[in-house]
């Protein structure tokens, strides 16, 4: 992969081993991009590379090409990735983009939207999966407190989750509302299942016999 940047025509270009092109047209300022090679061995490394990035929402535009929107929390990380990438014995190349045409906008954020949205969908399956279990214990009068110690570790963990989407959810993936409101209805599901909890405790202690007082000599 060889790159080259035409200030006459403010586009800057990557070229594909085959022989074929990309060319991303700058206009603003709105994009950072991240081109690297690294060795293909030792492959863990290659993987632990491509995660970081991932788990900092990076689109790839094609192997080795990566781009974020512009912030200086995006360009510390990807400065950090550069330098680890030197270390692996890659290079890299960090270039502020001046943004992209429209439709090309359109595109790249599409992508991000892509997926933001798978994310969400897989949430949103933890999230029915969840509310099922509620209704099965629900079903089962399993009305204990280490029944609700569990289902709130689990919603705690729901809500993690959601959070860490969200923080990578740049352009406002359509799922995103689904999401917090499944997120909600998980959290009246055990405030409604709490409430038997402590309905059913409260019976178990008025059914028990007290024990019988001791009188004084």
């Amino acid at each position: 992969m060889t790159s080259c940047y035409s200030k006459q025509l403010g586009q800057f270009v990557i070229l594909g081993r085959n022989g074929g092109y990309m060319i991303f047209v700058m206009n603003e300022s709105d994009w950072l991009l991240l081109i690297y090679k690294v060795p293909a061995e030792p492959s863990k490394k290659r993987l632990a590379l491509w995660r970081k990035l991932k788990g900092l929402g990076a689109v790839y535009l094609q192997n080795g090409v990566c781009l974020l929107p512009k912030s200086d929390h995006h360009r510390r990380q990807f400065k950090i990735i550069q330098n680890e990438i030197g270390e692996m014995g890659g290079e890299s190349f960090l270039l502020e983009s001046s943004g992209f045409d429209r439709r090309q906008q359109e595109l790249i954020a599409g992508r991000f939207n892509e997926e933001r949205n798978a994310e969400y969908r897989e949430f949103l399956g933890r999230c029915a999966d969840y509310l099922a279990e509620i209704e099965r214990e629900t079903a089962a009068r399993n009305f204990t407190y280490a029944e609700l110690q569990e289902n709130d570790e689990d919603l705690k963990k729901l809500k993690s989750w959601l959070e860490k989407i969200g923080r990578l959810d740049f352009y406002g993936a359509e799922l995103a509302a689904e999401a917090a409101r499944q997120l909600l209805l998980c959290e009246e599901r055990l405030e409604e299942f709490s409430q038997a909890v402590f309905a059913a405790e409260h019976e178990r202690l008025k059914s028990r016999p007290f024990p019988p007082s001791e009188e004084n000599p």
